[in-house]
């Protein structure tokens, strides 16, 4: 149990922080939808690229099992998988590097990371995605680290499951592929690991065709043609594209993004198979993320950011960096970084401009700092008919058609509002 201590205070750290910065109203984006389809109360049977069947139907029972609102259920469902993905990274750095200050210190980063906390702050599906995908990761490296067979075939669990919360989840099977090539050897647990993945996989097609969906559906959606748009691109859209990525990685790990380089080379002299398993994860969904179109391509890098908070864990613990133990510190003052930004933009023409334009919706607060209490609220914005400067009508939609239902439930125009 004491080795499991530092893990549990992290997650009881990190559940306070995200439940203090979380929500106040329902945000903007794709959260009144969700809250919409958990608050209905009838559970998905379809498993498409939109309709994230696990998360919803997860959140759709812990309302049925609490009481709690559809609101309160998804926060529930979010900061605590926040919570404990962020102790999973902790334990995952430590079975690689078995140095507690790296590990806690990686922890505290990818915690800390803006687009991980950001999404530990609304209703979105990727904390709970990325829960999953982090004790996937972990079963590999347990696989490595401790030659524990049965972690290979947990390794084919976790990520057949995580298929069911997001198939964004798809661009990891290189990566898993590689670490059953790798272990080919263990043919009971790596046959074992292959085929209780296939079913899970299999099983969102057989769900779908057998609703007369087409054989396509868990893959594809009818609400827009992204990857399509994202061909279409011409070559300085590319190229905008990388640099942004690369923008976003700095933004989330600052002056660690160097650790996270060093990490991978070290692990690339120390453990090449290992090295390659996660090169083949990273390549896929970095590749993916950068040049995705649609306008929140920055929460598709989250599986890589993942295994970057492992790298940066991973280069912390060489001998050759021990120096930074004495100043591990700074890591707590990482949030600090992102109010210094925000002013720092805050104060040119752009920025002000910028701040103008995003208003409605909080302006650059709701771009640059990761926590969201005290937000401008989409239910609000819909009840008092204000208009935005560019299209939202797939965001009011929603938004229309939960104020009714909350209203069929005998809440008031002002009560709606603050939820």
């Amino acid at each position: 149990m004491r080795k499991y201590l530092s893990a549990i205070f992290l997650f009881f750290i990190f559940l306070a922080i995200y439940y203090i910065g979380s929500f106040t109203k329902t945000p903007f984006a794709d959260c009144v939808g969700f809250v919409l389809d958990a608050e209905k109360g009838k559970f998905m049977t379809v498993a498409t690229a939109t309709t994230h069947f696990l998360y919803i139907n997860t959140v759709i029972l812990i309302k049925n099992l609490t009481g709690l609102n559809a609101i309160e259920a998804s926060r529930f469902l979010i900061v605590f998988s926040g919570a404990a993905t962020v102790s999973m990274v902790y334990l995952t750095v430590k079975n690689i590097t078995k140095t507690e200050w790296a590990s806690v210190t990686a922890a505290f980063v990818f915690g800390f990371s803006f687009s991980f906390w950001r999404n530990a702050e609304i209703v979105e599906v990727y904390t709970y995605n990325t829960l999953w995908v982090s004790l996937f990761f972990f079963s590999m490296i347990k696989s490595f680290t401790e030659n524990k067979k049965n972690y290979i075939t947990a390794a084919g669990i976790f990520l057949g499951i995580s298929l069911w919360v997001h198939i964004q989840n798809i661009l990891l099977i290189p990566a898993f592929l590689v670490f059953l090539f790798y272990f080919r050897n263990e043919k009971k647990y790596a046959y074992g690991s292959l085929l209780t993945f296939t079913l899970l996989f299999a099983s969102l097609f057989i769900l779908n065709t057998s609703q007369g969906l087409a054989f396509s559906s868990p893959y594809t959606s009818d609400q827009g043609n992204w990857v399509e748009e994202t061909f279409k691109k011409n070559s300085m859209q590319y190229v905008k594209d990388f640099f942004q990525s690369f923008a976003y990685l700095i933004y989330n790990f600052n002056v660690f993004a160097f650790f996270g380089v060093m990490g991978a080379v070290l692990l690339y002299k120390s453990n090449r198979k290992m090295f390659f398993v996660f090169l083949a994860g990273s390549l896929c969904v970095y590749g993916f993320s950068t040049f995705y179109a649609v306008s929140d391509n920055y929460v598709f890098f989250l599986p890589f950011n993942l295994i970057f908070a492992l790298s940066i864990g991973y280069g912390l613990s060489a001998p050759k960096y021990i120096y930074f133990k004495k100043i591990s510190w700074v890591c707590l003052m990482i949030p600090v970084g992102y109010l210094l930004s925000y002013q720092i933009v805050f104060a040119t023409k752009k920025g002000k401009e910028f701040h103008a334009f995003k208003q409605y919706k909080g302006g650059l607060n709701y771009y640059m700092l990761p926590w969201m209490n005290d937000n401008a609220g989409i239910l609000e914005f819909t009840i008092d008919k204000k208009e935005a400067p560019e299209p939202i009508k797939w965001m009011t939609l929603s938004a229309i058609e939960y104020i009714k239902l909350m209203k069929s439930k005998g809440y008031t125009e002002e009560e709606i509002k603050k939820l």
